[in-house]
């Protein structure tokens, strides 16, 4: 027996179903628009952040936040994949976490070049051969990615973005028992990011760092012997079942990646600014360094050092500080910055994550 209350909501169900449709193609027809008169394929990362920010305030419920921009950004990447899609290099082999991280903020609707390491992604956008790269930069329990780090300090290759992703690590297994494994591959960071686990559950395996989480599953997939540490996503691909899951030491670990590019960003509202220095070698150099951001109310998020790979014992400062680079506190402590400093090196201005 029907239920007339039941049947008119679905019959609502359908109605708006038909108007989402016809609104998504007004809106990709829009988009197409714009392209030809402006004659070129167009990304606008800033654009896409102030679209992102407009879309959750308006959002009333009941669905979440981050249901409804997540929504938005795969209709974007929808939209502008029928110009051209983009083409996003970013650490392979499938199954990674950066894979994930560049899906989450591109959307469904782009190539990727999946690569075997850091270096090649920053090479694979240099030589044009793809539009954007995601790369790691840090991790809210391990810290920073060095290699990263080091790749900026040569390159000539900007900043456009960053997203957070929260990293849950699984045990990926064909043994059946925790006591057969002998071995376990992973990237150094996510071993790391599980060594009180694994010394409690498996402190006589041997522990095998390899390039990514990815790799390690397909190390894992011929020895039933050996598992690897990486996510659920890496699990599907290569058919090994999760032995533990979550087993990450920290349940707020989290991993930081950035978007790199060509282009300089305009702003957006809500963004972050990157950039390096160095400093002469006398007393109170860093002190007076960071005085520039202090002293015209510039917020520094993060500060780093690495080796300068010149001279001995001498080292550059990433730091991370709220505001674009064309905002007026930042352009004057920037300016400072420049006539104390040895050397600085502006990284970009981007959207802050989302």
């Amino acid at each position: 027996m029907k239920n007339p209350k039941l049947e008119h909501i679905r019959s609502e169900i359908d109605a708006l179903d038909e108007q989402l449709v016809e609104l998504l193609n007004r809106r990709a027809r829009l988009a197409l628009d714009i392209a030809s008169v402006k004659q070129q394929v167009m990304y606008h990362p800033e654009r896409e952040a102030r679209v992102l920010d407009r879309v959750k305030a308006l959002n009333k419920g009941p669905m979440p936040d981050g249901e409804i921009t997540r929504l938005a950004r795969e209709i974007m990447s929808a939209c502008l994949a029928l110009q051209a899609p983009l083409n996003i290099a970013c650490l392979g082999p499938e199954g990674t976490f950066t894979q994930t991280a560049a899906l989450k903020h591109f959307g469904q609707s782009v190539r990727l070049k999946l690569l075997g390491s850091i270096d090649q992604v920053f090479r694979e956008v240099m030589a044009d051969a793809c539009d954007y790269g995601v790369v790691p930069v840090e991790n809210s329990i391990e810290g920073a990615v060095n290699h990263t780090l080091d790749m900026l300090l040569v390159s000539d290759l900007k900043l456009c973005g960053e997203l957070e992703m929260r990293i849950h690590q699984q045990l990926l297994s064909r043994s059946g028992e925790l006591e057969d494994v002998q071995t376990v591959y992973s990237h150094e960071q996510s071993l790391a990011q599980c060594r009180q686990w694994l010394d409690a559950n498996l402190a006589d395996a041997r522990r095998v760092p390899v390039p990514s989480n990815a790799e390690a599953a397909r190390n894992a997939v011929g020895d039933e012997h050996s598992a690897a540490i990486a996510g659920e996503q890496a699990g599907e691909i290569y058919g090994l079942p999760v032995l533990s899951k979550n087993i990450e030491d920290n349940p707020d670990n989290t991993t930081r990646f950035l978007v790199l590019g060509k282009e300089t960003l305009s702003p957006s509202g809500k963004d972050k600014t990157s950039l390096l220095f160095a400093m002469p070698s006398r007393p109170g150099s860093l002190m007076n360094m960071l005085a520039c951001f202090a002293d015209h109310g510039v917020n520094m998020t993060r500060i780093e050092s690495r080796p300068s790979r010149q001279s001995m014992w001498e080292y550059v400062f990433f730091v991370d500080i709220l505001g674009h680079a064309d905002d007026e506190a930042v352009v004057r402590s920037l300016s400072e910055l420049r006539d104390k400093a040895a050397m600085v090196k502006l990284l970009g201005s981007y959207p802050e994550a989302r």
